[in-house]
């Protein structure tokens, strides 16, 4: 095994399950935990976990985020190297109808991580933010030094808190820790509640798909391997404090305390009604569009600027989703059995 012990948050999810993967193959010692809230099927998490039971240098703890005293036991018993959190309550719709959830998983268990990490003075938090934090922003490409100060759902304000809350424990207790705004992560394996998933699954069963803003929406789709990739150069690239950082003109990415923010995402929008045509060729059947207006919270576009996650990591996404799609729809057919 290689030296330290890396904690996984989130590892029944579908981002961490890869990520854990990924890091098993290559002889890291990883501790997994998740709750398995049902969100969406709790039996999709328990596949996944089965995926990885087993790997030598595994082990994973059924543990909820916002259970104070079940996470202080956690790090109490190891020793974290490295804090990989990537679980949370996700979702923006969601976040409309069901405010505590974001507020008890997204801060209270942010705070648990913190202070662990705190109490452990781990060698470096890589946490997930998102991009919904870009919010109201018609700035494109979305850069990490825009403003991000107008959330518009709870989800993206609970992100945005996380990096502020990050920024302040990295400030005051010398964490490094390093935020990654993900940009529509697809692939094997996914997430049911996101529109890729829903698409498959309705165009298969020859049900209708509902498509807010008559289609007139771009997302910036990011495989599942690209991003995996990008976290991988970022967990042992320890975030530094930056020595030139100006308050007069401030970079809203870095500071003087250890602190990073990076896009990570495909660096590339896609039309939706281009995205479902895909769908629809890896099928091999026509989708049946319900064309329906903006829902709340949504934004009409997401685009990642990646010139820092590069410039730093040598980050290049290369999975297009003309590869990328046929691949989800493959794993779909087969998991399902359809």
């Amino acid at each position: 095994m290689r030296d330290g012990k890396i904690l996984v948050t989130g590892a029944a999810g579908f981002i961490g399950y890869h990520y854990c993967r990924s890091l098993l193959a290559d002889g890291y010692d990883v501790v997994g935990i998740d709750n398995f809230n049902d969100y969406y099927d709790p039996a999709l998490k328990h596949a996944r976990l089965a995926q990885l039971d087993g790997s030598p240098g595994f082990a994973f703890h059924t543990v909820d985020l916002a259970d104070r005293e079940a996470m202080e036991a956690l790090f109490a018993a190891n020793r974290f190297s490295i804090v990989v959190h990537l679980a949370a309550q996700a979702g923006v719709r969601y976040s409309i109808s069901n405010p505590h959830a974001y507020v008890q998983s997204n801060l209270n268990g942010f705070l648990h991580i913190l202070e662990g990490c705190r109490a452990q003075q781990v060698r470096h938090l890589v946490y997930a933010s998102s991009s919904s934090v870009y919010g109201a922003n018609e700035r494109l490409p979305f850069s990490v030094n825009d403003n991000v100060d107008h959330p518009i759902s709870l989800y993206a304000a609970t992100k945005k808190s996380n990096e502020l809350m990050a920024h302040t424990y990295a400030h005051l207790y010398g964490i490094p820790t390093t935020g990654l705004r993900f940009f529509t992560v697809y692939g094997p394996w996914g997430r049911p509640d996101m529109a890729y998933f829903k698409f498959t699954k309705a165009v298969i069963e020859g049900q209708p798909i509902e498509v807010y803003n008559h289609g007139d929406m771009r997302r910036d789709f990011t495989y599942i391997d690209d991003i995996v990739d990008g976290m991988r150069g970022i967990m042992e690239r320890i975030a530094q404090a930056n020595d030139a950082w100006n308050p007069a003109e401030p970079d809203a990415s870095s500071s003087r305390a250890p602190y990073r923010l990076y896009n990570i995402g495909n660096h590339r929008p896609e039309a939706l009604l281009d995205f479902i045509a895909v769908i629809e060729r890896a099928t091999g059947r026509s989708a049946n569009m319900k064309l329906l207006p903006m829902q709340p919270g949504d934004v009409r576009q997401t685009y990642a600027d990646i010139d820092e996650l590069r410039r730093d990591t040598g980050f290049d996404p290369k999975t297009s989703i003309d590869e990328g799609i046929p691949r989800f729809v493959a794993w779909y057919r087969d998991y399902y059995g359809v």
